[in-house]
């Protein structure tokens, strides 16, 4: 391996000395090399640098490090650098051999012990003699636990600190501390090995294109900002990152840490320094940009248990107790949503609300940071008389649009009644296009909107500023400090503050919405979901439950109490279309759901107008009617043996003709259409009733499925991707003609696919149970508690 990055770095050096005028080599080392954050963004990232500056006078080696052992480590290392990818507009010859050359200056260390430390060491040391280069620096990016910090600081110092006369830049992964006082002693460790210039402590936010911006915008405009940018024009400034994710799989880390550690506490709170501070004359002065944050923490009023709402996602503890092994009777106090108010003591910003808010397992994925203005004008004249470019009554303000969301991708936006901004140019250019789209109520024809000319990952962006050494999108130890002792008294006042419960995704509707009542924040809804403790005070299982999932009706009960009302309903619905119609058209899916409601049916519901009720199949397994397997068969044995339906009333659809199972050439769907056409008026059936798949499939219309999703076809024939594999289906469009649609879900197992599917919208080729949506009828979920709740 040696040899081959001795070959690379000859080739390098050989380049015309215009341009590549030696300045010495960087030896950069990636400890947790195989690691999420690396495979993500990390090597991504460092590829970038490698791109941007490997004709720009330094020559590179880069070393991955973990505690796996040499040739698995290896392995998996190369994995992820095999998919390295170049942007669009570079040239895939130069991006070839420019990813050729640095797999080969890549390779993988075993970093476990103190001896290992030092054969890196000599082995870089080896590299510089043999090819007589000088050493301009060595950058360390620990992207491991904080808890290994210490440990590993000690070897770098003592076995891997670079020649004398060159730089070294050691890298540190949030999260910096839990509290104050865990942060003051990670902070007395790590300078027991580092000095303070030494270390740059990443917050990947400040990379954000849209939030990097934020100062040289400040500084590009202050013709037009300098009078208004105070407390005599601002209304309020909202901060907001909203996630749709929840914390499945990072439970250990969440219930540590909770969304106001892992988010208020370093991410927005800096993009606050960077709104509130005062601005330096030389925004490029680092130090004068760090001094001006400090004195902006100084400034902040301190948070009382009032300055907060929180509020908890109602699966949350159930993942705790299963990832953590906790008791079935465990608790959790961690917040995963919190809004919080803040206020500063200075001449600038007194009486400006700034509004930090995040939470997990919310309606939408996005981050803004919104400057609203305040707006004296009154205009008589109405809306579609006024001058809409001159409107002064239209809202004013300032939005950094930090990604995702309804832009998708960052922007900054004026409103037009401010300002035309100054924007630099050939990095940000104007966007014209989709003016009708809305924002805050407003079109966007309403903004001035510039987004990047070119967008760039945020872990790209701080990789290259730590090579510039440039360290105000860092947070340097006076800065965390100070951060962690303005968060700290909030954070132990609430610690025993039982969080508001919500459903999640768009079942939250206005239950997380909140109020400002002066310095304090309430909720403007009352509480509706409300745990009763025990003499114990451990938590009995009892809430209310919201009526409405997914913008439709609701029903949940225990399973007996659940099926017994929709048999009940069902019965109703019936008697109603015979009263209208004469005749009730019924269509049924298979699955194990359903029998529950066919047996139910069978034994209680003496009244139901049999005589008059026409049953049909949602869907039906490519197998012989009298196989178990069968839809129809399940039917069969457990309702039409005990009712008396008549025999030209019964519908199945037809999978085998010709003695063949599921030809098309026998035309089987096409059939089927034929004879609801010639039986159901508009063919549109009175009810529905559906399941749905641990995959969010129903019916037999799969996720990613080529056929029955969208088209003009009735029914169509599909394949499961278990066994038996071919299957008939009414399509997704037949069935949302249907007059009303029932989807009965049962059992704990269902309640992963519920939670994903309170959060998403309609996207039926991923769930196609989310596209069940019917155009002029009404949607029923019958759910028990443990689907819905888990």
């Amino acid at each position: 391996m040696l040899r081959t990055v001795l070959c690379v770095i000859f080739l390098l050096r050989a380049l015309p000395a215009s341009a590549n005028e030696s300045r010495g080599h960087i030896s950069v080392v990636l400890l947790g090399a195989t690691g999420d954050l690396a495979k993500k963004y990390l090597w991504q990232g460092l590829f970038q640098l490698y791109r941007d500056e490997v004709s720009n006078g330094h020559s590179f080696t880069f070393h991955g490090a973990a505690l796996t052992a040499p040739e698995p480590g290896q392995k998996m290392m190369f994995e992820v650098l095999k998919n390295l990818a170049c942007p669009p507009d570079e040239h895939p010859t130069r991006c070839a051999v420019l990813k050729d050359q640095f797999l080969k200056l890549s390779q993988y260390y075993q970093l476990r012990t103190a001896e290992n430390y030092t054969v890196l060491n000599r082995e870089i040391e080896k590299l510089l003699e043999q090819e007589e280069l000088e050493e301009a620096g060595r950058i360390f990016y620990f992207s491991v636990p904080p808890f290994a910090y210490a440990e590993i600081a000690g070897h770098v110092n003592s076995s891997c600190r670079p020649r004398p006369g060159a730089w070294l830049r050691v890298v540190l992964e949030k999260p910096f501390g839990h509290d104050l006082e865990s942060a003051q002693q990670l902070a007395a460790e790590l300078r027991n090995f580092f000095k303070e210039e030494e270390m740059y402590r990443v917050d990947h936010y400040l990379g954000k294109q849209a939030v990097a911006h934020i100062l040289p915008f400040r500084d590009q405009n202050r013709q037009f900002l300098d009078p208004i940018w105070n407390r005599h024009h601002v209304e309020r400034v909202e901060i907001v990152l909203k996630e749709t994710v929840d914390a499945k799989g990072r439970a250990s880390f969440y219930e540590q840490y909770g969304v106001i550690r892992d988010v208020l506490q370093n991410h927005l709170t800096e993009v606050m320094m960077y709104l509130a501070m005062e601005l330096p004359a030389n925004i490029s002065s680092t130090e004068d940009v760090l001094q001006h944050k400090l004195q902006t923490f100084k400034s902040l009023q301190g948070l009382e248990k009032t300055s907060a709402v929180i509020g908890q996602y109602q699966a949350y503890t159930s993942q705790v107790q299963e990832e953590l092994q906790k008791a079935q009777n465990y608790f959790s106090m961690t917040p995963t949503f919190a809004g919080v108010l803040i206020h500063m003591d200075s001449l600038r910003w007194e009486g400006v609300p700034f509004i930090l808010t995040s939470g997990k397992a919310l309606d939408e994925r996005v981050g803004y940071i919104r400057v609203l203005f305040k707006n004296r004008a009154y205009c008589t004249q109405s809306e579609a008389l006024r001058d809409a470019e001159r409107s002064q009554c239209k809202a004013k303000q300032i939005i950094f649009y930090i990604g995702h969301g309804e832009l998708n991708s960052p922007a900054v936006l004026v409103s037009r009644n401010l300002f035309r901004p100054v924007m630099p140019e050939g990095s940000w250019r104007e966007v014209t296009d989709r003016p009708q789209l809305h924002l805050f109520g407003q079109p966007l024809s309403d903004y001035y909107v510039y987004s990047p000319v070119k967008e760039r990952d945020a872990y790209a962006m701080l990789i290259s500023s730590i090579y510039h050494a440039r360290k105000d999108f860092f947070i340097t130890t006076e800065n965390l400090l100070a951060s962690w002792e303005f968060w700290t008294p909030l954070l132990d006042s609430i610690s025993h503050q039982a969080p508001r419960l919500y459903p999640g995704g768009r079942e939250n509707q206005h239950l997380l919405d909140f109020e400002m009542l002066g310095q304090e924040l309430s909720f403007t809804l009352a509480e509706p979901a409300e745990f009763l403790h025990t003499s114990k005070q451990t938590p009995d299982d009892y809430q209310t439950i919201q009526t409405k999932f997914r913008n439709s009706s609701l029903v949940s009960a225990w399973p007996e109490e659940l099926v017994s009302q929709l048999a009940s309903d069902l019965e109703a619905v019936a008697a109603r279309a015979v009263a209208r119609s004469g005749k009730f058209h019924l269509a049924v899916s298979g699955g194990s759901s359903p029998v529950v409601l066919f047996q139910r049916l069978a034994k209680h519901h003496y009244g139901f107008p049999w005589k008059r009720t026409h049953l049909w199949l949602v869907d039906e397994r490519c197998v012989p009617l009298t196989d178990p397997e069968s839809n129809f068969c399940s039917l069969h044995d457990h309702l039409l043996k005990h009712v008396r339906v008549p025999y030209f009333n019964l519908h199945p659809m037809p999978v085998r003709l010709n003695r063949r199972l599921c030809v098309e050439e026998d035309q089987g769907p096409e059939l089927y259409a034929e004879e609801i056409a010639a039986l159901v008026t508009n063919a549109s059936f009175d009810l529905v009733l559906l399941g749905v798949g641990a995959d969010g499939h129903t019916a037999s219309l799969f996720p990613r499925s080529s056929s029955g999703l969208g088209g003009d076809q009735a029914v169509v024939l599909t394949e499961s991707p278990i066994k038996p594999h071919q299957r008939m289906s009414l399509s997704l469009p037949f069935i949302n003609k249907a007059r009303q649609v029932f989807i009965l879900i049962l059992g704990r197992g269902k309640h992963e696919i519920i939670t994903l599917l309170s959060r998403v919208g309609n996207e039926p080729k991923k769930w196609p149970i989310s596209g069940v949506r019917p155009s002029s009828g009404q949607l029923v979920w019958y759910m028990d508690y443990e689907a819905l709740l888990g």
